[in-house]
């Protein structure tokens, strides 16, 4: 099994599609590596590729035209994302950047448009994933505006526990806190402290590098 059929029959969505679809879609993908720090696009660039985290850790954000930085999401290893800037083709409303080495799974736009067109499996797993990508972004937007740094905290680290974008998640997640930082637009000393604080109160375990989750419920839907 060659790497591009490797990580076509891994994707989240290769369960929905048949054999055929599977091999237009192994035939339309292509691997990019990135270093820590580099971008993958800014806002305003085109992309015309479906993306997605074979390994790695991206960051979704912008910054407004007043300098205000938001992240929108993170996107972990077998995380797919872009897809609604594909579907429309249109330039990128966000920034792409990557918070570790990261190794990407690029679809091109024809080919995701092939299976967008004949695969209902494909438009299954699609509904799915912008559904649940809504629902994230409309978060979003309340814990910038109504949560403190806790909270932003506990809650942008529930996003890797989810299941819906990433089945294969399990109770732990290998992350740092200057990681988490860049993703709840924190520093690190207050990353620190709130995750010293959420352990305490029984929501999760720090360990080196990693963090385990022992309330997932709690730390979505936290909000001290």
């Amino acid at each position: 099994m060659n790497a591009r059929e490797d990580i076509a029959r891994s994707a989240i969505w290769a369960g929905e599609l048949t054999e055929e679809e599977l091999e237009r879609a192994r035939r339309g993908l292509t691997e990019r590596q990135f270093a820590k720090g580099a971008y993958i696009c800014h806002r305003g660039d085109r992309l015309d590729h479906w993306t997605g985290v074979v390994t790695g850790l991206v960051k979704i954000s912008a910054i407004s035209r007043d300098g205000k930085a938001m992240t929108f999401a993170g996107a972990t290893d077998g995380g797919w994302f872009g897809e609604g800037s594909v579907l429309k083709d249109e330039p990128r409303r966000y920034d792409l950047v990557v918070l570790r080495d990261t190794r990407l799974a690029m679809m091109t736009r024809s080919t995701f448009m092939w299976l967008y067109e004949n695969s209902r499996g494909f438009n299954r797993y699609l509904v799915r994933a912008l559904n649940e990508r809504m629902g994230q972004f409309i978060a979003t937007i309340e814990y910038d505006r109504i949560l403190g740094p806790k909270a932003r905290v506990a809650r942008n680290l529930s996003w890797f526990f989810n299941r819906v974008l990433y089945p294969n998640a399990g109770d732990s997640v290998e992350i740092s806190q200057e990681e988490l930082g860049l993703l709840a637009g924190v520093s690190r000393q207050v990353v620190n402290r709130s995750l010293q604080e959420l352990e305490d109160e029984g929501l999760l375990k720090v360990e080196h590098g990693r963090i385990v989750a022992l309330d997932i419920p709690g730390l979505m839907l936290y909000e001290a």
